[in-house]
């Protein structure tokens, strides 16, 4: 069975905590997001060396490789659209098919070791790209293509989410 594209519509984590991972967006602040996705950077490198790493759970749910992979081109996504909304008064962001990029970039063929260095990396760049928006820019706008509708503020723990969330997905 193939892995089936999740198409929901995931904003709600903006108004509840994830039943799943736990994430609360009541315990969340945008100041904590660049400590939050280097803490969650950190724990990869392990994950991405288990011996398991390039087996799925089952045929439905990505391996850790796939869901590092993954993680790794959200951080580079996002870090784009946090320049594109600093830069830009209410940009639309360019559409990104996740599920098109696993298969066209293969991500179950990539080597761990280089996606976890790789991971950590553009963790650090979006990093420091959130670390230095300046008070007065945190309501910025940009919209999705579905019609979504963020701040940089909100984006960003719209963003925190979900590398927590899939870290979450391969060690429970």
């Amino acid at each position: 069975m193939p892995i089936v594209p999740d198409t929901k519509n995931w904003t709600w984590v903006l108004e509840r905590p994830c039943a799943e991972c736990g994430f609360d967006p009541e315990g969340a602040s945008f100041r904590d997001v660049p400590a939050r996705i280097r803490a969650n950077a950190a724990a990869w490198p392990a994950v991405l060396s288990r011996p398991d790493a390039r087996e799925r759970p089952d045929d439905a749910t990505w391996s850790p490789l796939e869901y590092g992979a993954h993680v790794r081109d959200v951080f580079r996504i996002y870090d784009g659209r946090f320049r594109l909304m600093l830069a830009e008064d209410g940009p639309s962001f360019p559409d990104w098919d996740q599920d098109a990029t696993a298969i066209d970039d293969d991500y179950a063929s990539q080597d761990p070791h280089a996606v976890a260095d790789e991971l950590v990396a553009a963790s650090e760049v979006v990093a420091r790209t959130i670390e230095e928006v300046p008070d007065e820019a945190l309501g910025r706008t940009g919209l999705r293509s579905d019609g979504s509708h963020f701040t940089v503020e909100t984006l960003a723990l719209y963003f925190v989410h979900d590398p927590e969330h899939h870290l979450h997905d391969v060690v429970g």
